[in-house]
C-alpha cells in the first residue's frame, strides 16, 4: 500500500515534536511493598521530524510502549525511548508517563487500612550521545498555620495542600521513600479513612507541627539533598501550595536545587 508518511516534505520546516498524546494504557509499575502495582497511565511519545521528512509512523510508538507496558519501571524507560528513537530514525525522542500511585496506609492509632492516591510521571528524552529523566510526584498534605497559632487563644486555622517535587533521576529509589519525605516536611500526611481517635490524633499532630507553605518547601528541600541513595540528585525542584481554610487565595512557595543538566 502506499506509504505518505514517507513522502518527502519540500516546506523546510523541521518539527522538534511529532507523535502520539493522551494515550490511555494499563501499566504495571514497581511497588516496594507489592513489588508491582497496576495502574493506568496517560502517555505522550514524540520524536524530531527533519525538515524532509512528511511525517512519523503513529503505530510504531503504540506498538513499542505495549511491550514496555509490564515493566515500565525507572530503569527501563531510557530502554523504551532508546527503541523509539531507532526504530523511527530520528535523533531524539521523548516521552511522558502519567499516572495515579496508591499507597496503603494504616490509621495513625486504630490502624485502619485504607488507599490513598498519589499522582507521579515520568519525563525523558534520549538522543544519540544526551539523555535526561524526571520522576514527577504529587503529594497531598495538610498544614496549620504558625501565625494562626501564634496570635490565637485557642485554635488555629489549618488546610490541605499539594507539594509537587520534581527530580533528575541519578540513582533507583522508591517512590514511596520520597512521599515519606514530603509528608514528614508538612503538619502531616493525609488518610483516606480515619476513626474518631485517629481524627484527634492527626489534630494534635498538626497542631505539634505548624508550617507555612515556605517550610514545608525547605524541610522537603533539606530530605531530598540529603537523600538516602547512593548518588545524590544532581538536581530538583520543590513546590508547595497550600489551599487556604480562611483566604480566597492560596499560600505558594518554591524552590530548586542543582543543575538540570550533569
Amino acid at each position: 500500500m502506499h506509504d505518505t508518511q514517507n513522502e518527502k516534505d519540500t516546506r523546510g520546516v523541521p518539527l522538534q515534536k511529532a507523535g502520539v498524546k493522551g494515550l490511555e494504557y494499563p501499566v504495571t509499575v514497581l511497588d516496594k511493598i507489592n513489588k508491582t502495582q497496576n495502574t493506568t497511565a496517560t502517555v505522550d511519545l514524540f520524536v524530531d521530524l527533519p525538515a524532509g521528512c512528511k511525517g512519523t509512523h503513529m503505530s510504531r510508538f503504540i506498538e513499542i510502549f505495549h511491550k514496555y507496558r509490564f515493566d515500565i519501571s525507572m530503569h527501563r524507560f531510557f530502554d523504551m525511548l532508546d527503541e523509539i528513537r531507532s526504530k523511527l530514525f530520528a535523533a531524539r525522542a521523548y516521552g511522558t508517563v502519567s499516572f495515579p500511585f496508591f499507597i496503603e496506609k494504616s490509621a495513625p492509632v486504630t490502624g485502619t487500612k485504607s488507599m490513598m492516591r498519589y499522582t507521579c510521571a515520568y519525563e525523558g528524552s534520549v538522543g544519540k550521545d544526551e539523555r535526561d529523566f524526571f520522576v514527577s510526584i504529587s503529594v497531598p498534605v495538610a498544614t496549620l498555620c504558625p501565625c494562626s497559632k501564634a496570635i490565637s487563644d485557642y485554635g488555629a486555622h489549618n488546610q490541605r495542600g499539594t507539594v509537587r517535587v520534581k527530580l533528575l533521576y541519578s540513582d533507583f529509589f522508591w517512590i514511596e521513600d520520597v512521599i515519606a519525605a514530603v509528608e514528614n516536611a508538612s503538619s502531616g500526611g493525609l488518610y483516606a479513612a480515619l476513626k474518631r481517635r485517629d481524627e484527634k490524633w492527626v489534630t494534635e499532630h498538626a497542631y505539634d507541627n505548624p508550617r507555612f507553605a515556605e517550610d514545608v518547601v525547605r524541610e522537603t528541600y533539606l530530605a531530598l539533598r540529603s537523600f538516602p541513595i547512593a548518588k545524590p540528585f544532581a538536581w530538583f525542584s520543590v513546590e508547595a501550595e497550600n489551599y487556604e481554610s480562611i483566604h480566597n487565595h492560596n499560600a505558594y512557595a518554591y524552590a530548586e536545587y542543582g543543575a538540570q543538566t550533569e
